[in-house]
């Protein structure tokens, strides 16, 4: 895959990039606030990322996401804009590619962990702030020459609880704490991981570009339809898919047609 779309809306940080799946240099980059102004800037920014690169929309390969768990409205926004282009870009759709936001912050963490000369545990812990007290929660395996790995399903937890026994891995070396759980909850972070390695990894886009190829040669591509939302907080998230349920709709209609406009 040489021409990859990846986009995070999760955080209150808007992410997206462009480039060649499993390169680490993107061909272009667009970086600024999320939250109440990802859905108004998004379908802009990637029309203006597209026409930097001098790349189409229709000769996309894959368009990579922000899947979850995060901010319930950014989810919904990525899935709307996501399902728009994919449909609008050319006959029979743009294959889709769903990455969980945590598997994207570990990654992040791990490039900068590298990229800082430190050698990596053999397990990433990616923590992400919940709200209501509580933490989005991921084990990551890391192996040289290979792929991050998640190790089972993405948790929920207060602070409070995060497990002591993922602190320390089997080698005896200190997992590595990744994302803002710690800068939110620090203080109230169990005492071994308040003295683990942290880094406050983001799940950036460029992140996405990276894991493309394995997550690609796992057969997790799916179509337009297939771009759904991972929720962790259930009860919540079902409340406000109700609510933005319009919204997305909306959305949608106008990523198809600010692209082809």
């Amino acid at each position: 895959m040489q021409k990859v779309l990846a986009i995070d809306t999760s955080t209150e940080h808007l992410s997206i990039a462009l480039g060649a799946a499993g390169d680490g240099t993107p061909v272009a980059v667009y970086e600024g606030p999320g939250g109440a102004h990802a859905s108004a800037a998004l379908v802009p920014a990637v029309q203006r990322l597209l026409a930097e690169a001098g790349w189409t929309l229709a000769g996309l390969d894959a368009i990579a996401f922000g899947c979850g768990p995060g901010s319930f409205t950014g989810l919904r926004t990525a899935c709307a804009v996501v399902q728009g282009l994919a449909v609008a870009g050319r006959p029979g759709g743009i294959p889709v590619l769903p990455v969980n936001t945590l598997l994207a912050v570990a990654e992040e963490a791990r490039w900068q962990w590298q990229s800082q000369g430190h050698v990596m545990p053999a397990r990433i812990v990616a923590a992400m702030d919940a709200r209501m007290d509580e933490m989005y929660v991921a084990e990551v395996a890391f192996q040289p020459d290979s792929c991050l790995t998640l190790v089972g399903e993405p948790w929920l937890c207060s602070p409070e609880a995060l497990p002591e026994a993922l602190a320390v891995c089997t080698d005896g070396s200190r997992a590595l704490l990744a994302g803002n759980g710690a800068a939110v909850y620090g203080g109230r972070l169990p005492p071994v991981w308040q003295a683990a390695p942290q880094l406050a990894a983001l799940p950036k886009a460029a992140a996405m570009l990276r894991l493309a190829p394995a997550l690609w040669a796992q057969g997790l591509a799916v179509d337009a339809a297939g771009a759904q939302p991972l929720y962790v907080r259930d009860k919540v998230a079902q409340t406000t898919e109700e609510r933005e349920r319009i919204k997305a709709a909306k959305l949608a209609a106008l990523a198809t047609e600010g692209v082809r406009a």
